[in-house]
Formats: structure tokens, C-alpha cells, sequence
């Protein structure tokens, strides 16, 4: 018998905040965390917008053992993943007694590999480079670390699907729990911010140019959108199979009862509103909804003209005189990229956990495809029992999932 999948904890470390409780505030006033990055501009950048993510103080909370094997991500990883313990009641003692799994999202790590590089041209000597940077430097980083840090001996792999690996992540470990392979995992998904990260990204022309006016610079559905704006930090979230977590007592936050996945099959960088489609059905399919069923979507819409268009014309063949609002969460955090599927699930909870639909800031001329969508431009008051959150990524790989209210 499949088993339930239930989210006890959650912890977040965001350009809209460093925790829920400072994130939470800002979706509720529809605050952006966007700024300039000067170095950027030095560096040659044709766009220096960025999430403006601050770096933790990782001192006197780990020993010097444990952070030099950590990048930035691993860095922003690991203080969301200790505020989502502490969230779901689960203290040292506790993960030392049980098995507890760890799954991320991470598809990068540009900023250690280049410092790495630079080291060894500089030294001349391989045996010169520290220990810590081999890793830093693997894609792994984040989920071979934050297991060593909170001694996990569940499953234990990253996830590496572009700007749907945080999203994938949960999905593989909803799949794992309701198979009854895990009754615990820490999933999430983590993404670095430093200008290396974001370089090749710029080179494509991919960022918006209205460096003027940061906070409106990312306009997802906005008919004037002219591209993302690079984003990050990390999300974490302890999923639980729900006998487990009542057994316990936990704090149970609410029910993962879909996933869904596809792939475009197209070109590398070419988005697609079919893909996307058959993701969000296979979604409602394994959590026996229709497009009745759902009172919010959260869209992947990254502010680009292309993918937001794509998105809309699925959710318009989907949605279309349904009651579900939809709303960009990236119009106030930039595209969070590999970390953006869980952050967005987090996003979601705290939505669900406070009865609000955030608001899609920066939606002021809707074009032919946003304008038949029910978007929400300013914050809705409402309650919301199941929600729909939407992640795609570069090479055609699309995910889905499906929160509901307990």
C-alpha cells in the first residue's frame, strides 16, 4: 500500500529574507529582494541585476573542520536545512538515533571551480591547494556536505536538472517515502549567486537590461518583460511519511499528493507549453485532482519572453474558467534557478499556512497570452487547500507538484 507524504519543516535562505518568518513578510507585502551587483559591472557584465543574498556567518555555528568544505550554496543550504529541523521538532539526537535521507537540487559550482583554478595557476602545485576545494567543487557539494554535517544515513544524492532540480528533488523524495523506501528526507534545492555562477547565463543576453529600476526589473507575463534576473540561496524542506510524523508528534505543514514530470524532447534552450502541460496532468493524475481541484498556481514564469508565453498558453488550455489564481513568485526573487522548485514550495506553504495568494508584482500590461490568465496583481486574501507549483529548466526537463491543506 502506497504510503502518505506529509512536509513537517521547512527553512529558507533567501534575497526575500534569511528565514519563513522574514520571507512570509515579504510576500505578504509584495517586497522585492532585487538589487545591483557593482562587481558585475567590472567584471563586464551587460546586465549587473542580481538577488541581492547575504552571505552566513558560519562561525562559532560549524567548526572550521566542516566550513572549509563548504561553497556558498553548501553555505545557504546548510542554515535552511537547520531552520527546517528546528521547524519539523528534529534535534541531533534524533537524527543520530534514525535514518533520515537527503536529496537536493544543485546544478552548479562555478564559484568554487574558478577559485580552485586560479589557485593553481597562481601556485603552480596541485599538493599546494587546501583540502576543502575538491568538495566544494563537485556538483554533490551540497548533499555530501549537509550529510556529513547532520550525520544523515538515509538515501543521499544530488539532483542536477537545470532550474527544475530543487522541484525534482522533492519529487524523488515524495516518490521514495510513498514507496516506503525512506520514512524521512531532507530535500531542497540550493544555488549559488557570486558573478561566476551567473556569467555564461549574461553572454546569452538571458538578464533584464533595466538596471534603473531593480525591483522592477523581473516581470513575469508582463507584455514590457525583457528577460530573468539571476537569483539564489537555498531552500529545505522534511518530508515525512505521515504515520511516521503522527507518530512523533510533528507539526505536520501540509501533504505532498502530486508529481509530475516531462521532457520537451526540443531544443536545449527551447521551452514548450506542451511539455509543460504533460507534466502539470501527470501532477493532478497522481493526486486525483482536476483543474477544478486547484485554488493557486505557482508559475515557473521567469520574466523571458519566450518561456513566459509557453506557460501561458498551457495554463490558458488547463485553467481556462477555473477558479485557481496564478502568480510568479520570481516577479520578487529573480529566478532562484536550481534552488527556485523548492523555494517555491516554501513559498507556497507559507501562502497555504496564512490564507494569501502573493502577489505577481510588476504585471502592468498583460500581452496576448497573460491577459486571458487569472492573475493575481495584488496580494488576494483567501484560503488555499491545494496548490499547483510549476518548475522547467534548460535540455526540456519540466516538473510539477501538488501541495494540499491537512
Amino acid at each position: 500500500m502506497e504510503k502518505r507524504v506529509v512536509i513537517t519543516g521547512i527553512g529558507i535562505w533567501s534575497c526575500i529574507g534569511k528565514n519563513t518568518e522574514e520571507v512570509l513578510s515579504s510576500l505578504q507585502e509584495g517586497r522585492s529582494g532585487i538589487g545591483i551587483d557593482e562587481l558585475r559591472k567590472e567584471m563586464g557584465f551587460q546586465s549587473a541585476l542580481t538577488g541581492i543574498v547575504e552571505r552566513p556567518q558560519l562561525k562559532g555555528l560549524l567548526d572550521r573542520r566542516m566550513r572549509v568544505g563548504l561553497p556558498e550554496e553548501g553555505e545557504f543550504a546548510y542554515m535552511a536545512s537547520r531552520e527546517a529541523f528546528v521547524s519539523a521538532g528534529i534535534a541531533e539526537e534524533y537524527l543520530l538515533a534514525n535514518e533520515c535521507g537527503c536529496i537536493f537540487g544543485n546544478d552548479s559550482t562555478a564559484g568554487a571551480t574558478v577559485a580552485a583554478a586560479k589557485l593553481m595557476d597562481e601556485k603552480k602545485a596541485t599538493t599546494l591547494l587546501g583540502s576543502g576545494w575538491i568538495f566544494q567543487a563537485m556538483n554533490s557539494t551540497v548533499t555530501m556536505n549537509l550529510s556529513t554535517i547532520f550525520r544523515l544515513r538515509g538515501i543521499n544524492f544530488t539532483v542536477s536538472a537545470a532550474c527544475a532540480s530543487g522541484s525534482h528533488a522533492i519529487g524523488l523524495g515524495y516518490m521514495m517515502i510513498k514507496q516506503g523506501l525512506q520514512n524521512l528526507v531532507l530535500c531542497g534545492g540550493a544555488q549559488e549567486v557570486n558573478a561566476y555562477s551567473m556569467g555564461t547565463f549574461d553572454a546569452l543576453s538571458a538578464f533584464s537590461m533595466r538596471m534603473g529600476e531593480p525591483t522592477k526589473a523581473s516581470r513575469p507575463f508582463d507584455k514590457d518583460r525583457d528577460g530573468l534576473i539571476p537569483s539564489g540561496g537555498a531552500a529545505a524542506l522534511v518530508l515525512e511519511e505521515y504515520d511516521h510524523a503522527v507518530a512523533r508528534g510533528a507539526n505536520i505543514l501540509c501533504e505532498v499528493v502530486g508529481y509530475g514530470f516531462s521532457s520537451n524532447g526540443g531544443g536545449i534552450s527551447q521551452p514548450s507549453d506542451v511539455g509543460s502541460e504533460i507534466a502539470m496532468q501527470r501532477a493532478m493524475k497522481d493526486a486525483a485532482v482536476t483543474p477544478a481541484d486547484i485554488d493557486y498556481i505557482n508559475a515557473h514564469a521567469t520574466s523571458t519572453p519566450q518561456g513566459d508565453m509557453f506557460e501561458a498558453m498551457a495554463l490558458d488550455r488547463l485553467f481556462a474558467e477555473q477558479h485557481a489564481w496564478i502568480s510568479s513568485t520570481k516577479s520578487m526573487t529573480g529566478h532562484e534557478c536550481w534552488m527556485a522548485g523548492a523555494s517555491e514550495i516554501i513559498y507556497s506553504i507559507l501562502m497555504m499556512r496564512n490564507n494569501f495568494v502573493a502577489p505577481n508584482i510588476n504585471f502592468e500590461n498583460p500581452d496576448e497570452y497573460s491577459a486571458k490568465l487569472h492573475i493575481a496583481t495584488e496580494r488576494v486574501d483567501t484560503e488555499l487547500h491545494t496548490i499547483l507549483s510549476n518548475s522547467f529548466g534548460f535540455g526540456g526537463t519540466n516538473s510539477a507538484l501538488i501541495i494540499k491543506k491537512i
